[in-house]
């Protein structure tokens, strides 16, 4: 609230008063002195001069002696001062008196004005008879002085021109007034005088009745200067400040000075003033947007909004660095978008990443507004918006769809989209396929790669109005490259709709150039391929997988089906052949559809003249990873090829036999004239006859072996070598050898051809052995014992062997047991030898794979893994 003003000193009379006047601020700074001061002190103090360098007398004068006191002072009269000032006019000094007035204050934080008015008097010892200037003012009945009168009309002409109410009042009785205070109290003008204070206020029905009883306790108080507010109601609420002021400090009389001032304004201001401060709190604390004053770069305030956007305390922010609130390096006033715009525009407004308390980045649109446009060093305000969610959102957006455009870029597929301008974008294959760049095609229609039909897709595009969102419309059409080439594509085109219910075209484009030529070469070959089947020497047939129903047969099957293929389409085995065969070919087909391997097959079927032999090949087919769909079944009619082989190999195994026979008996007539040659020998020299004996006997037991292989065909068979190595001994040393055969299979046992000579001669050193070592005569015992797991030759012969003996000690050597030792096969033979009785048993035991059983005639060989079935009549 403003402080009445009961003095208001216009520069116009300012100078024209004889009344030397001088007027200085708060501060001690001399703010202007009029020419009667210039002539009252012999010279001029000019405006801006520091009291404090003027004669202390003149201070004294001024009440500058006691700034404190001197601040003190309310707007009435002030204390009178006197002083005895030397000055220019003389030697003689003169007696001053000063009046000390406060000025009224254009504002609060305005420095306080003061008016000094200085009168001389003589200096006699007498008590001056100047009055005070109060006495002008208000006491009209005070004879004044010379020169006062127009002073008093000077300043009566102020009063009456001031916006305030003015009255003095002598003991609480109002003694003179301007008109101001008469209308402001709804008063009769001239009703006044010789009233007191508190019946002027009574009278007036809107002054409250404790109003007026505490302006009386005002005026009766001791305070030297007391303010008072009434508030006046009606249609128009006024206010108005009382303000009373003593003269002096004598109370009898009591003197006073009372002024009304009109605050209404200034009121009514504040009160919108306060209103505005109150929304500007209210919408500054509760705002959910984060708003902080920044002034030379810093946080003067925040609000909580701000403080809960960031994570700390709105206290901790004020005094931070605005640019600290950032996470990125950025320097608003270095910036010069930022710092142009809002010179230029008096704001800016963006996006920011900001950092927390606790480190996390977040988002924010930031707008920046300068207070004051016209004075940006007074700061601006900065609001914060969280966008955290939309920026991520979008960054999430972009990457999928960098993504998208990525993945699109890598597939074989031409992707093109389409806005309302033409081509908008096209991925990697599109461009190859088009053959140019994408600042080549954007913004041309589609057609511009189309052939010149009329109709073609890319230019007749009436399709896509009846398309709506997401749906799509196939087509195939022709296609010209920037280099010229044309190719067939087929393609989609997709609808979407973005935003604004804009319409956007996706085209995916697949080059099926090669897929058509390709298709015309497989139909051509297709075609080629069917000439050959139809007229293919051997029977061709395609066998559904599922049902086994025959799908397609060429002429040739009919004489592998016996009846024409057109008449068995679609019927299975079963239809088409007896109840035996149909079994075995399905068992057949099925076999190769669960391994997924061809399968080779041999059929032999009686025919007029002989068995008819088809070769069959079942071959499933498929798609790699998947089950076979169809069976391709391929006969051929091989009877005649099989004959001629049949005749071949009989042939050559007959030349073959007679080779093996001669070669045989040579080598048994070669075997039985060393035999003789070294008989005669040992005939000519007796001291090596017995050695010569036994070499004898050995060449005479390989000579049987080769004698048997003469007239057979294959490996030997164990009984006649046995039978054919025992009658040489007999031959040979004139012994009776008995022979027995044990065994339902005794003589269906074989010698491999790499075996037989080893066994023979091993036979033959037992039985010599046996005729050495077993005096007398007594014929020897030899059994052929036949079981399931092999054959055991048992020899017995008289004798007794020596009590440690033990044959697997015997070593071996070229004669005697360790011959037989050397030359039985480990794997499939085992020698044993004991006494049993008076008789010594030699055992020779004989299993597989060193012998073998002879096959059953009915069982017939598969020497190649082939199966030939002989079907029945």
């Amino acid at each position: 609230m403003a402080t009445p003003t009961p003095l208001h000193v216009e520069d116009a009379w300012f100078d024209l008063v004889p009344l030397a006047l001088i007027e200085f601020n708060e501060h001690g700074r001399v703010l202007r002195a009029n020419s009667a001061l210039s002539a009252q002190l012999g010279y001029a103090i000019p405006p801006g001069s520091a009291l404090a360098d003027t004669p202390q007398a003149l201070q004294r004068l001024c009440g500058w002696d006691s700034p404190l006191t001197l601040l003190a002072l309310g707007p009435e009269d002030g204390p009178l001062q006197s002083q005895v000032l030397q000055t220019r006019q003389g030697s003689t000094p003169v007696s001053l008196r000063s009046q000390i007035w406060t000025l009224a204050q254009s504002s609060h934080e305005a420095p306080r004005r003061f008016l000094c008015a200085i009168k001389d008097t003589v200096v006699t010892g007498a008590t001056p008879t100047t009055a005070p200037v109060s006495a002008i003012t208000s006491d009209a009945d005070a004879a004044p002085v010379p020169g006062q009168a127009q002073l008093l009309h000077e300043l009566s002409t102020i009063l009456e021109s001031t916006p305030a109410g003015i009255a003095y009042l002598r003991d609480n009785v109002l003694m003179r007034c301007n008109r101001r205070f008469e209308r402001m109290l709804g008063l009769t003008p001239g009703s006044m005088a010789g009233q007191s204070l508190d019946v002027l206020l009574s009278a007036d029905p809107r002054i409250d009745r404790v109003v007026t009883e505490t302006a009386t306790e005002l005026l009766k108080s001791e305070q030297f200067e007391s303010e008072l507010e009434i508030v006046i109601p009606g249609n128009t609420t006024r206010w108005y400040t009382l303000s009373v002021r003593r003269i002096g400090l004598s109370n009898n009389p009591l003197e006073v000075i009372a002024v009304l001032s009109d605050i209404s304004r200034i009121r009514s201001q504040q009160q919108q003033l306060d209103a505005l401060g109150r929304d500007r709190d209210l919408m500054f604390t509760l705002s959910g947007v984060g708003i902080a004053f920044v002034k030379d770069g810093l946080i003067q305030s925040a609000n909580p909004a701000l403080s809960h956007l960031i994570g700390d305390e709105a206290a901790n922010l004020a005094g931070r660095p605005l640019l600290s609130l950032y996470a990125l390096d950025v320097d608003n006033n270095a910036d010069p978008d930022i710092t142009g715009m809002l010179r230029s525009l008096g704001h800016w407004q963006g996006e920011r990443a900001l950092r927390t308390k606790k480190g996390r980045v977040l988002w924010a649109e930031v707008a920046l507004r300068l207070v004051n446009p016209q004075r940006p060093e007074e700061g601006f305000i900065a609001s914060f918006v969280n966008v955290d969610d939309r920026h991520r959102a979008e960054q999430r957006l972009t990457l999928q769809a960098d993504r998208t455009r990525a993945i699109l870029d890598s597939v074989f597929v031409g992707i093109v989209t389409l806005d309302e301008h033409g081509i908008a974008w096209m991925n990697r294959s599109a461009r190859r396929m088009f053959a140019g760049d994408l600042a080549d095609f954007v913004g041309q229609p589609l057609s511009t790669v189309a052939t010149p039909d009329l109709d073609h897709p890319f230019r007749l595009t009436d399709y896509l109005d009846d398309l709506l969102d997401g749906q799509s419309h196939t087509f195939e059409c022709q296609v010209v490259g920037r280099d010229g080439r044309v190719f067939w594509v087929v393609g989609n085109a997709v609808v979407t709709l973005g935003e604004g219910n804009r319409r956007h075209i996706t085209y995916a484009l697949l080059d099926i150039d090669r897929r058509r030529e390709a298709e015309a070469q497989s139909a051509e070959a297709q075609a080629t391929l069917q000439r050959i089947i139809e007229m293919a020497p051997m029977a061709i047939h395609l066998i559904d997988a599922k049902q086994l129903t025959l799908v397609q047969a060429n002429q040739a099957a009919s004489s592998y089906m016996n009846i024409e293929p057109t008449k068995a389409l679609g019927k299975p085995p079963e239809a088409l052949y007896d109840a035996d065969r149909a079994r075995l070919l399905r068992a057949d087909m099925q076999h190769a559809l669960d391994s997924g391997q061809a399968v080779h097959r041999e059929y032999s079927r009686p025919h007029k003249g002989g068995n008819q032999i088809w070769d069959v090949n079942y071959l499933p087919l498929a798609r790699d990873g998947e089950s076979a769909d169809q069976l391709l079944v391929v006969a051929s009619d091989i009877t005649e090829q099989r004959a001629a082989e049949q005749a071949r190999l009989d042939a050559a195994i007959a030349q073959r036999e007679m080779l093996v026979k001669e070669v045989h008996h040579r080598i048994k007539n070669n075997l039985q004239g060393v035999a003789g040659l070294l008989q005669q020998i040992a005939m000519r020299k007796p001291e090596v006859a017995p050695a010569i004996s036994e070499v004898v006997g050995q060449v005479q037991a390989i000579a049987q072996v080769y004698g048997l292989q003469v007239g057979a065909g294959g490996p030997l068979r164990l009984k006649a070598v046995v039978e054919a190595i025992a009658s040489s001994v007999q031959r040979t040393f004139g012994r009776p050898i008995e022979l027995a055969m044990e065994g339902s299979n005794a003589g269906d046992w074989q010698l491999p051809e790499a075996e037989s000579i080893p066994i023979a001669l091993c036979l033959n050193e037992l039985l010599t052995n046996a005729h050495k070592h077993g005096p007398g005569t007594t014929a020897l015992g030899c059994t052929l014992q036949s079981s399931e797991q092999g054959v055991s030759i048992k020899i017995r012969s008289p004798g007794q062997l020596p009590p440690d003996f033990n044959v697997d000690r015997v070593p071996g050597g070229v004669s005697g047991l360790g011959l037989v030792r050397a030359l039985l096969p480990r794997r499939s033979a085992k020698l044993a030898m004991k006494q049993d009785g008076a008789q010594v048993l030699t055992q020779v035991d004989l299993t597989p794979p060193g012998i073998n059983l002879i096959p059953p005639p009915h069982v017939l060989g598969e020497p190649t893994g082939q199966q030939i079935t002989l079907w029945p009549q």
